[in-house]
């Protein structure tokens, strides 16, 4: 294959020493991910699982902005519009990614350099090893268009630090990178200007003994956390048994922070933060298989409804951010409706590789 053919793939695998290299190739789509970019990641590291001559994977992103936005959210509205299998698809093959990922046998190096949000903390977070820099902008911003915190987020928003996975996945909040080495996103923080060397490094590798060495002796120490300076009413605001309980503590803090948070749950869809609520709740105590199911079950009742259809169009479609979610008030959601996603979904269930 030409050069010129290889880089208008959406995904690039190369071998470069020791590592298997995966670079997201969308840069003008800030990298989001597409069915067809899954299914070649799955094929690619399955057959890295057993190249006794790869001793380690390292995933970037293409451009100057985003390691990966997400997913391809459009594609994805465009499906559950016309009722496709598309969306099926692709949220069972992203979710065995993402299995496939967290037991990976081999380290798995992700450099979470620029925008990581939605799908792309999917292909990153669920890592052995996770890189962030002083570019590093994480966020799970999925309660503002109608759907939920997923790609392994029921396991690993609530091991997050303290209250830190609740506040992340019912507000959207974005971190930077010394935020996301604080609460447990991250592993290592390398400033930008030494990922490159870093890449180069690793590509000498022998063992995974090595892997870790280059990692710890790259890493630099972060500058201090904003979120640190939160984390208390944090702790005590989103510990609150519900979104109800969340608000009211929120209300009576009397912060400007906590007035500021409060205003910005109050604009994601009443549904979603419910079901995000629960999806944490009980995602501490699954494993990340168990999670994983969870998820697919939320998503394809999310297709049934209404809010992740006004969310996208109000956010990505028109763009007004004035989504009229229906029901519009958390009191108007019934707790059977908050039950029904998480109910099994017959011959849908995911199946694992």
């Amino acid at each position: 294959m030409s050069d010129a053919q290889n880089n208008q793939r959406e995904v690039i695998f190369e071998v470069r020493g020791a590592i298997g290299h995966i670079l997201l190739n969308r840069p003008k789509a800030l990298n989001a991910l597409t069915l067809g970019m899954v299914m070649d990641m799955i094929a690619q590291l399955q057959v890295w699982a057993s190249d006794d001559a790869i001793v380690a994977v390292v995933i970037e992103g293409a451009g100057e902005k985003g390691f990966c936005a997400g997913g391809d959210i459009r594609a994805l509205y465009d499906s559950g519009k016309a009722g496709t299998e598309y969306w099926y698809e692709f949220y069972s093959n992203e979710y065995r990614l993402n299995t496939l990922i967290k037991e990976y046998p081999k380290p798995y190096i992700a450099v979470m350099n620029g925008i990581t949000m939605g799908g792309g903390v999917g292909v990153s977070v669920n890592g052995s090893h996770r890189i962030v820099s002083d570019r590093t902008v994480f966020a799970m911003p999925e309660t503002g268009i109608g759907l939920i915190p997923d790609v392994g987020g029921s396991y690993f928003l609530p091991r997050l630090r303290g209250e830190a996975g609740t506040y992340l996945g019912l507000t959207g909040q974005r971190m930077r990178g010394a935020d996301c080495l604080y609460v447990g996103v991250g592993t290592h923080y390398v400033p930008e200007g030494k990922l490159e060397d870093l890449v180069a490094t690793l590509s000498t590798a022998k063992n995974d003994s090595e892997v870790d060495d280059i990692l710890e002796k790259s890493a630099t120490p972060a500058s201090d956390a904003p979120y640190a300076e939160i984390e208390t009413q944090v702790d005590k605001c989103f510990a609150g048994t519900n979104v109800a309980a969340i608000l009211a503590l929120l209300h009576g803090d009397g912060s400007d922070w906590a007035a500021k948070m409060a205003t910005t749950i109050g604009t994601k869809s009443p549904t979603s933060l419910l079901v995000t609520h629960e999806q944490l709740r009980r995602g501490g105590a699954l494993s990340f298989r168990e999670g994983m199911a969870q998820e697919l079950r939320c998503v394809m009742k999310v297709r049934d409804g209404h809010d992740f259809f006004e969310g996208v169009r109000a956010v990505i479609i028109d763009k007004d951010n004035a989504p009229k979610w229906n029901p519009a008030r958390l009191d108007d959601v019934f707790a059977t409706e908050v039950e029904a996603h998480f109910a099994k979904i017959g011959d849908k269930e995911l199946a694992f590789l």
